[in-house]
């Protein structure tokens, strides 16, 4: 039995993946704040652990375990939320990194994996973007993901091998449905089935790339078997684009009542428009994703109505 480290499992994508961990047979200790997640969500069987990922108390009580490997989620997961207090998103995005990185070094573990994100792009014109294309962040959040991307980069001197996934528009059951600042689907969702009525801000016509959560737990355990040496970086998503009037419209076809939507005002920081080139994922990691967005929001719709 191996023992992982996942950080952030009181969260959606963290639960996710300490639940396949646990699923497989494996030991999982997670660190968890519960600012933003749920005690409830901790998959059964995990060894939790409460405070922050940037405190170095906290960080010390985990010297005793011997990991297999560390994947890093938790943090302070949106573009607006980061425009709050810049300090403490750098905290609980760049300074949890480094000390996770020393604790890796002390405790001999040399394959780590962290949660990045498409905001480390910035805006970019409408065609698929690569992982080589220049990094041009439009928020505190996105620049704290950049620094831990490059603090893995310099720790992979030190023998941590390391994979960022740069994940884009995660979706689907157990998403947090009751932050309306974080999660763009989980948020047009929960304001429908709440009220019947959906505030976009912003226009119709921007564009994400949604990926299902079930391939996003896909993508972390291949880069945890594929991270043998140095360190790298991939995107995550589809590669498909869809605009945001796309999505609310699907949302509402899936629903058995009418709702309403407005579109107005604008979100700081927020990228018009972004969709991936998954062509070295695909190539270096043997992932791609199989679950299509029409298939997705069904299951999460059903999921949060309790069908």
């Amino acid at each position: 039995m191996k023992i992982f480290l996942v950080t952030g499992a009181a969260g959606f994508i963290g639960a996710a993946v300490a639940r396949k961990l646990i699923d497989e047979g494996h030991k999982v200790i997670t660190i968890d704040n519960l600012s933003t997640g749920y005690q409830d969500a901790i998959p059964e069987g995990v060894e939790f652990f409460k405070g922050d990922c940037q405190d170095y108390s906290v960080i010390k009580q985990l010297e005793k375990f011997t990991f297999e490997a560390i994947f890093h989620i938790a943090g302070q997961s949106s573009g607006e939320i980061s425009f709050d207090d810049p300090v403490y998103d750098l905290q609980t995005n760049a300074q949890s990194t480094l000390l996770l990185l020393k604790l890796a070094i002390k405790t001999k573990c040399t394959n780590f994996i962290y949660a990045s994100t498409m905001s480390v792009y910035g805006d970019k014109p409408d065609r698929p973007v690569k992982e080589d294309t220049e990094l041009n962040p439009k928020s505190f959040y996105g620049v704290g993901k950049l620094a831990s991307e490059h603090y893995l980069r310099i720790y992979s001197e030190y023998g941590i091998h390391s994979t960022s996934l740069r994940l884009f528009n995660v979706y689907g059951p157990g998403q947090n449905m009751d932050n309306l600042r974080q999660g763009m689907v989980s948020i047009f969702l929960a304001q429908a089935l709440k009220n019947k009525h959906i505030v976009v801000k912003g226009s119709a016509d921007r564009y994400r790339d949604f990926v299902f959560i079930d391939d996003v737990v896909k993508g972390f355990i291949k880069a945890y078997n594929s991270n043998k040496h140095g360190y790298k970086y991939f995107n995550l998503a589809t590669g498909i684009k869809t605009e945001v009037g796309e999505v609310v419209e699907k949302i509402k076809s899936n629903l058995p009542f009418d709702v309403t939507v407005e579109f107005s005002g604008a979100t700081q920081g927020d990228q018009f428009g972004i969709y991936a080139d998954i062509l070295k994922v695909k190539k270096e990691l043997d992932w791609e994703p199989s679950v299509k967005l029409n298939d997705g929001l069904s299951k999460m719709v059903h999921f949060h109505q309790g069908l």
